[in-house]
């Protein structure tokens, strides 16, 4: 008779933690780095984005992985639009 192996099962994540996870990830993917050089060109860097995207990398359960980014994307449009984020002027 095979010997059974113990499977050690992740609990499920509960909602305000996950409700929660999402306004995080929306508000950390809004942020934008504007540089402004003087003759008036202006350079946009995600960087909430690029951040948001490495805190997802490591996230320990990866079935929500798809909806993290697509929040973060959204977000990430959101903030080009609006006033959102550090303004560097050079």
């Amino acid at each position: 008779m095979p010997k059974r192996r113990n499977k050690t099962r992740q609990k499920p994540e509960k909602d305000t933690v996950y409700i929660l996870k999402m306004i995080l990830y929306h508000i950390i993917g809004i942020q934008w780095l504007r540089i402004t050089l003087h003759s008036g060109m202006m350079i946009p860097i995600p960087v909430g984005f690029l951040i948001g995207l490495l805190f997802t990398s490591h996230e320990h359960f990866q079935i929500d992985r798809k909806i993290e980014y697509a929040v973060l994307l959204t977000a990430m449009v959101v903030g080009f639009w609006l006033p959102v984020g550090v303004t560097i002027l050079l």
